[in-house]
């Protein structure tokens, strides 16, 4: 963990010189706009998760769709499956948003975190000039070495009549500071740029125009380009996958495809294309 000014045992802003805060009145200069999606961007020193935070609020009506919610450092972040997501003060990228999409069916709402795998990784690839894919169905993958590592992950959760989808990136994480020898960040995978203003503002005006697009289209991710661009960028395609899914079972196959509903299909030995919705998706190997 990064070692904390001693005379401020809740962190000061100047306690890693290599990691300033992100600077709020930019943010909200540089995002809110008339006319745009986001409507409220706060970034608060300390909380447990963002995600959670946002959806109180909403419940509570005080959040409106287009509301941001940054955090330099968060002490419960969940992932999927309730797994624990830590790291540092202002070494990463924890955010979460809220989005209303009234004019979208509901059962299109599942293609919102494949949405924003794709905004995230174009945002990230304009702003930080690394290579990055995504994993089905959250997962953000950069290379390090010669070895595929996860940098990011998203989630979903349903906040009333709206959805809360939070955002968590590993920015300038060292390799002493890894949670996992898996895991890794844009400055391990060699990122031109590592300042957090720019990337969170590329990150989110990628997501508010693929947002758009979406919904524009009602939803449907192949006349919004949505699908098309998913499997371009998918790292998952392709490959020999094991899909471990609920009730203790298991899918090995080549992923071949993302369907309509954002589905991994898989194409198992038998010969059977098996559609999965749920579960742990683990790389095996390229076919």
């Amino acid at each position: 963990m990064t070692p904390r000014d001693a005379s401020d045992p809740s962190g000061s802003r100047w306690s890693d010189l290599d990691r300033p805060p992100l600077n709020v009145t930019a943010l909200r200069r540089g995002l809110v706009r008339e006319g745009g999606l986001w409507r409220r961007v706060d970034v608060v020193q300390r909380t447990g998760s963002t995600n959670t935070d946002l959806v109180a609020r909403a419940a509570e009506g005080q959040a409106e769709e287009g509301a941001v919610l940054v955090a330099e450092e968060q002490t419960a972040a969940r992932g999927r499956l309730d797994r624990q997501w830590t790291a540092p003060a202002r070494s990463g990228l924890f955010f979460s948003v809220l989005l209303r999409p009234v004019e979208v069916p509901v059962a299109r709402w599942g293609w919102l975190p494949l949405l924003t795998g794709v905004a995230v990784a174009t945002g990230l690839s304009r702003a930080a000039g690394v290579d990055t894919a995504l994993k089905w169905p959250n997962d953000l993958l950069v290379t390090v070495g010669d070895e595929e590592r996860k940098a990011g992950g998203i989630l979903a959760e349903r906040a009333g009549d709206g959805v809360v989808i939070g955002v968590g990136i590993n920015v300038t994480l060292r390799a002493e500071e890894l949670p996992v020898p898996r895991a890794g960040s844009l400055a391990l995978a060699g990122a031109v740029s590592t300042d957090r203003d720019p990337l969170l503002r590329g990150m989110l005006r990628s997501l508010e125009e693929w947002y758009g697009r979406w919904r524009s289209a009602g939803g449907d991710p192949a006349v919004s380009g949505l699908q098309e661009a998913y499997a371009a960028g998918c790292a998952t395609l392709g490959r020999v996958v094991r899909a471990e899914l609920p009730g203790d079972r298991s899918l090995v196959g080549e992923a071949v495809a993302v369907d309509g509903d954002g589905r991994l299909v898989l194409a198992t030995e038998a010969g059977v294309q098996e559609p999965v919705g749920a579960g742990d998706i683990v790389h095996l190997r390229a076919v």
